[in-house]
Formats: structure tokens, C-alpha cells, sequence
């Protein structure tokens, strides 16, 4: 393991000295390399995270409804979100792993990297209290909560078209399986995607249904968006 005084590139990214340095390493500690490790931090900074993010856009989006802010908050707190605030870090370099998670790349995986934020915010929290904390999240965050994209661009493709659908009053969609292909542990999905009204019959082909409904249905945004734009222009 490192010792805690080698610490001080990443406390000076961080923007955080700790009082209890024993907390860092606890943080940055993955199960292989340690009984002693992050699991119980990144369960309370995860909690901590979800929490901070959930107030601020309350505050940035008062007029979002719930299901608009869920899709936005779970953008910025998945793995993929933690693990552009990690490389920002450069946390990849800090990370204690066991000897096989070091052979594997362990400390260029995104959960690992996401985990590992997750038990600082946690560490944090444990070291100075909750503001401190929240004031390094919202900063480790600022970047991505600036550049939210269009919030109907976070709904899945199934519900923007449904919704696209209704706000025309016309029928929803049929989506119907057309073939399963693969052993069980490894199936393959045809998925057909039918919006009889407008004549749409879309596929969508992927290794679990659900995702291939989804990629039927993103096809078929774009016919009925470009129908929908040639009535108009008849008209």
C-alpha cells in the first residue's frame, strides 16, 4: 500500500486536506488488496451523492417533473458519471488494488473508479460533515451539471416515442418479437416495431429484448419525425 504521505497530488486535486488521513487510504482501498477496505464508505457516500445531486437540480430545474429529474440525477450518479470525475482525478494512479485487480486493469475499470469516489464523498463526510462534503461534490461535479443535455433526451427511446405519439393523438406502437436466436446464457432479439397509422415497421436486433425494443423504437422517432414534417409541408 501507499503511504498516506504520498497522498498529497491527489489531496491538492481534491481541494481537501483530512484531519483523520487514514480515511483516504481506507477510500481509495479496494476488497482485493485489503480486509480493510471501501466497501462501508462508498455505501454512505453513495447515499450522500444521490442526496446532494437530487437537492441541486430540485433547485436548478423547478420546473422538471419527478421522472425528468430521476433520468437526470441517474446520468450524473452511475458509474459512467463517477468515472469522469475519477479521471479527472487521474484516480486510476491512487487506487490500492490486489495483486490480480492490478494484472486485469482494475484501476482503468469504471466501476472500480466509481466506487472509489463514492468512498471518498463518504470519507469526506466522515472527516469534516456534510457541507464539506456536498461543497466537493458540487464542485467535482460542476462540469457535468453545466452541460446537462435537453432533459427529453434522457427519457429512452420508447417513451419519447410514445409521448411523440400521443402528443399527435395517434395509436402507440406494437412491438412484437420476430425471432430469438442463441443458446439461453447468450440469446440474440429480433424485434419488430410497428406504428400501423403511419405505415412504420421498424427492427431492432440486441442481445436482451428490452434493448432491442428500444433500438426499434429510436428508428422509428425518426420516420415518424420525418413523416410528421412531410405532412406539414404538404400542407
Amino acid at each position: 500500500m501507499k503511504n498516506t504521505t504520498d497522498f498529497s497530488k491527489l489531496l491538492k486535486v481534491l481541494g481537501y486536506q483530512f484531519s483523520a488521513t487514514d480515511l483516504l487510504q481506507d477510500a481509495l482501498t479496494h476488497r482485493s488488496a485489503s480486509s480493510r477496505n471501501n466497501e462501508r464508505l462508498e455505501f454512505l457516500g453513495d447515499s450522500i451523492l444521490n442526496f446532494v445531486i437530487a437537492a441541486e437540480l430540485y433547485d436548478r430545474y423547478p420546473d422538471a417533473s419527478e421522472g425528468d429529474l430521476s433520468r437526470v440525477r441517474a446520468s450524473l450518479v452511475n458509474k459512467d458519471g463517477l468515472a469522469i470525475v475519477a479521471r479527472d482525478l487521474n484516480l486510476g494512479e491512487w487506487l490500492i488494488l490486489g495483486s490480480g485487480e492490478l494484472k486485469s486493469g482494475g484501476y482503468r475499470r469504471n466501476s472500480i473508479l466509481a466506487d472509489t469516489v463514492e468512498a471518498i464523498f463518504g470519507a469526506v463526510y466522515l472527516d469534516a460533515g456534510f457541507d464539506t462534503c456536498k461543497e466537493m461534490i458540487l464542485r467535482l461535479y460542476q462540469n457535468q451539471i453545466h452541460n446537462v443535455p435537453d432533459l427529453s433526451l434522457l427519457k429512452d427511446p420508447k417513451t419519447r416515442l410514445q409521448e411523440l405519439l400521443q402528443s399527435r393523438k395517434l395509436a402507440l406502437p406494437v412491438y412484437e418479437v420476430k425471432e430469438v436466436t442463441g443458446k439461453a446464457h447468450q440469446q440474440n432479439f429480433k424485434i419488430v416495431c410497428q406504428i400501423e397509422s403511419l405505415l412504420i415497421n421498424t427492427q431492432g436486433q440486441a442481445g436482451s429484448r428490452r434493448k432491442a425494443e428500444q433500438l426499434a423504437a429510436e428508428q422509428a422517432i425518426q420516420q415518424v419525425e420525418e413523416k410528421l414534417a412531410q405532412n406539414k409541408a404538404t400542407r
